[in-house]
């Protein structure tokens, strides 16, 4: 039972940034109908923008993550203005092939500022391994379950009970009847860009003192996309539940099949599901989608 407590615990760390990273993707995908596979170059990008505050300039977790909120919010909103806006009438795979060059933009960028060697981040809490009635559990892991589980209420408010969310999720719904409301949709959708790339860059901060930051943290985008594919396409709730699904099934396959193939389990989960039940565990009415 110990063991099992703390695989969950394990499993729950990462899967709630799984979640973080494929509630980015599903933000964009409902209000703009494009999925962004720029956003594990987003998630990399909060990584090493968490080495710097923390390392280089010593600032308290607190600080720093305003800080990289700020600094991904701006980002976030050029990408936008640059990336989306001048393809947001053409074909979709236009921004998915565009997408793809800014993830590696990014990926060549970091390179060159920050260097091709890996980078060590602190962690939030430093005290030692905490034994709760024979449970081993990692600080960081708490830390990170603690504060994604805070960040996801905060959505789940902002989305459904201040105005501005309710506008983003008329556009999403249909931008030419929230048009017609008298919502500007092209502000609506700026502010759900600079939400989705502020929630990938928190995904990475909180990512990177669990792993080395390295341009392969871009990697968490093909789990994030696994948990959007399991939750249901443009899901917000569906996502959340997706990515704790791949977090949990990574942290008991490896322990109990193969640690080797550890990364393998989130696509076999994957292939499961797009055979099975593609629309996913929250079925999307795609019919309403034009």
């Amino acid at each position: 039972m110990a063991e099992i407590i703390q695989l969950t615990v394990s499993g729950v760390a990462m899967g709630v940034i799984y979640a973080l990273a494929a509630l980015s993707i599903a933000l964009i995908y409902t209000a703009g109908g494009v999925v962004n596979f720029c956003q594990g170059g987003l998630v990399m990008l909060g990584g090493y923008f968490a080495f710097t505050v923390l390392t280089a300039w010593r600032l308290p977790y607190p600080l720093a993550l305003v800080v990289m909120m700020a600094i991904m919010g701006g980002i976030g909103l050029v990408f936008q203005r640059l990336v989306y806006y001048p393809l947001r009438y053409a074909h979709r795979l236009m921004f998915i092939i565009a997408g793809i060059g800014m993830s590696v933009f990014l990926e060549n960028i970091v390179q060159i500022v920050w260097g091709p060697a890996p980078l060590v981040v602190r962690p939030m809490l430093t005290m030692s391994t905490l034994n709760i009635g024979g449970v081993f559990l990692e600080p960081q892991a708490v830390a990170i379950v603690v504060v994604t589980g805070a960040i996801l209420l905060f959505e789940h408010y902002f989305l459904r009970h201040t105005m501005v969310g309710k506008m983003t999720q008329a556009v999403a719904q249909d931008k030419d009847a929230a048009s017609l409301m008298g919502i500007n949709v092209g502000r609506m959708i700026a502010i759900t860009f600079l939400n989705s790339t502020i929630l990938a860059g928190i995904a990475g901060v909180l990512i990177a003192p669990v792993f080395y930051v390295s341009v392969g943290i871009g990697s968490i985008l093909l789990k994030a996309f696994s948990a959007c594919v399991v939750g249901g396409f443009g899901n917000a709730s569906g996502t959340i539940l997706g990515g704790l699904i791949v977090g949990l099934t990574e942290a008991f396959g490896a322990r109990y099949f193969s640690p080797q193939y550890r990364d393998a389990w989130s696509f076999v989960l994957l292939i499961v599901f797009l055979l099975f039940r593609p629309q996913g565990i929250f079925r999307e009415r795609i019919s309403e989608k034009a």
